[in-house]
C-alpha cells in the first residue's frame, strides 16, 4: 500500500506550478544562466581562421572531434570561449574523488561535515585550473600546427589560454548556481542543454544524407527505432528499484507508544545515474581533442596512432570505455551516492532493522553485499546503452547525437529535473496544507473565546 506521502506525490497537479512562486522563479532562473551558456558558445577565441576552422570541422564531424563538440555544446566546432566545455571540472572531480579514497587525510577531511566538503571542493575548483591550463595550451598549440590561426605565437596562444580557461571557470560557476539556486544538477544540465541544442542540426543533416542516397531509408527507419528502444529502456532501467526490508520495532515517542511498522530501503539498479558515462567520456576527451587538431597539420605518428585506436567504434576505444563505466559506476556508487556503513549507522540510529540481520557491521556487510550483485546488472546496463548505438553508428555513420551516451544522458537528466520539480511542488502543497490547518485552529480558537469583559 502506498504511503501518505507517496499518494499526495502521485496528486501532484502540474496546475500548482503557477502558484508555487518559489519554484517559478527557480525555474526561471535556470533556463537564464541556461541562455547565457548558449550565448557564449557563439563567441569566438580571438586569433582563429574562422574558414579555415569550418572546413576542418566538416572533415572532422565524423570522426571523433564529432563526439568533443558533442560534449561542448558545439562551442569546439565554433571554437567558442566554451570550447573546453566543464570537462575540466568533471575531470578534476574524478581525480579528488580517487584520491578522496586513496588518501586517509582527505578521507578524514571529507567526514568533517560541511567545512571539509567546502575543503575539497576548493581543491577540485585548484584541479579545473590546472588541467583547463594545460588543455587549453595544448589545443592553442594544435591549432598552430593545423594553420588554424592568423597570427600565431605566443601571444596567440596566451589568448588562448586566458580565454578558454576563464570560460571553464566560468561555466563551473553558472554550474554551482543552478545547482544551489535552481532546479536540477547544474552541470548536468549544461550538458543536456549542449546536446539538444545540436539535435535540431544532427536531424537535418541525417535526413539530407537520406535523400541524397548517401544513407538508405531502411537505415533511417532502423536509427529511430534504436533510439525510441533505447529511451524506454533507459526509463525503465532508471526507475528499478531493488527493495530492501526495513523492521522498525514498538517504541515510545513523548507520551505516546508507537506500532511496531515495517518499510523498505530503495536500491536503484543504477544508483550513480548518469555519472559513469559521464566520467569515462571525459576520460577519452582530453587525448584525442589534441590528437584531432594536430591532424590537420600532418602530425607525427604519435597522433595518429591515437586517432586510430582510440576513434570511436574501434576495438581498444570500446574495451577502455566499457571498463571506465564499470569502475566509475561502483566506485561512485559506494563513494558518494550509497555509503553501506553510513546506512547501517542511521539505521541503527532510529532503531531500525534488516529481518534476520544484526545491526551495525552485520547490516552493512549485508547492504553492500546486495549493492554489489545489483551494479552488475546496473553497470552491464550503462556499458550496454553507451556500446551498441556506438557499434551500430560506427557502421552506419549515424551522427554522435543518436549514439548511446548522449541519449542517455538526456533521459536520465530530464527524468531528474523533472523528479526535482515534482518534489518542489510537493513541498509547496505541503506549505499550504500547514496553512490551511493553522488557519482553522485559529478560527477555532476564535469561537470558543468568550464574551469580553466590560
Amino acid at each position: 500500500m502506498a504511503s501518505a506521502v507517496e499518494q499526495m506525490a502521485a496528486n501532484t497537479s502540474w496546475a500548482a506550478l503557477g502558484k508555487a512562486t518559489d519554484l517559478r522563479n527557480r525555474i526561471l532562473f535556470t533556463l537564464g544562466l541556461l541562455l547565457v551558456y548558449r550565448l557564449g558558445t557563439y563567441i569566438p577565441v580571438p586569433g582563429i581562421d574562422g574558414a579555415a576552422l569550418r572546413d576542418f570541422m566538416e572533415q572532422a564531424g565524423q570522426g571523433i572531434g564529432g563526439m568533443v563538440s558533442m560534449f561542448t555544446g558545439g562551442a569546439l566546432g565554433r571554437m567558442g570561449i566554451f570550447a573546453l566545455g566543464i570537462m575540466p571540472y568533471i575531470s578534476a572531480s574524478i581525480i579528488v574523488q580517487l584520491l578522496t579514497a586513496m588518501v586517509p587525510s582527505l578521507e578524514q577531511l571529507k567526514k568533517e561535515g560541511e567545512q571539509g566538503r567546502k575543503k575539497i571542493n576548493q581543491y577540485t575548483r585548484y584541479g579545473t585550473v590546472a588541467l583547463a591550463l594545460f588543455q587549453a595550451y595544448g589545443l592553442a598549440v594544435s591549432l598552430e600546427a593545423g594553420d588554424l590561426a592568423h597570427d600565431p605565437g605566443w601571444y596567440f596562444r596566451a589568448a588562448v589560454v586566458i580565454t578558454l580557461v576563464g570560460g571553464t571557470m566560468f561555466l563551473m560557476w553558472l554550474g554551482e548556481q543552478i545547482t544551489a539556486r535552481g532546479v536540477g544538477n547544474g552541470i548536468s544540465l549544461i550538458i543536456f542543454v549542449g546536446i539538444i541544442a545540436e539535435v535540431p542540426a544532427a536531424l537535418a543533416q541525417f535526413f539530407a544524407s537520406g535523400r541524397s542516397g548517401a544513407i538508405s531509408p531502411a537505415v533511417i527507419v532502423g536509427v529511430i527505432v534504436m533510439v525510441v528502444a533505447v529511451i524506454m529502456f533507459v526509463v525503465f532501467m532508471e526507475r528499478a528499484l531493488r527493495k530492501i526490508t526495513i523492521q522498525y520495532p514498538r517504541r515510545q515517542v513523548g507520551m505516546k507508544m508507537t506500532e511496531a511498522q515495517q518499510s523498505h530501503l530503495p536500491v536503484k539498479v543504477n544508483p550513480a545515474g548518469v555519472i559513469p558515462a559521464i566520467f569515462a567520456s571525459s576520460l577519452l576527451l582530453l587525448p584525442t581533442t589534441i590528437a584531432t587538431f594536430s591532424q590537420a597539420g600532418s602530425s607525427g605518428p604519435v597522433m595518429s596512432t591515437i586517432l586510430a585506436y582510440f576513434g570511436p567504434g574501434q576495438p581498444l576505444y570500446l574495451l577502455f570505455f566499457a571498463a571506465m563505466i564499470v569502475f566509475f559506476a561502483y566506485f561512485y556508487t559506494f563513494n558518494v551516492s550509497f555509503k553501506p556503513d553510513d546506512v547501517a549507522d542511521n539505521l541503527k540510529n532510529q532503531n531500525g532493522f534488516i529481518p534476520g540481520i544484526r545491526p551495525g557491521k552485520r547490516t552493512a556487510e549485508h547492504l553492500e553485499y546486495v549493492v554489489n550483485r545489483v551494479l552488475v546488472l546496473g553497470s552491464a546496463y550503462l556499458a550496454a546503452v553507451c556500446l551498441l548505438p556506438e557499434i551500430l553508428r560506427s557502421q552506419y555513420a549515424i551522427p554522435f547525437y543518436f549514439g548511446g551516451t548522449s541519449v542517455l544522458i538526456v533521459v536520465s537528466v530530464t527524468m531528474d529535473t523533472i523528479q526535482q520539480v515534482q518534489s518542489h511542488l510537493l513541498a509547496h502543497q505541503y506549505e499550504g496544507l500547514i496553512q490551511k490547518s493553522q488557519l482553522r485552529g485559529k478560527g477555532k480558537g476564535r469561537k470558543r473565546r468568550g464574551p469580553a469583559r466590560r
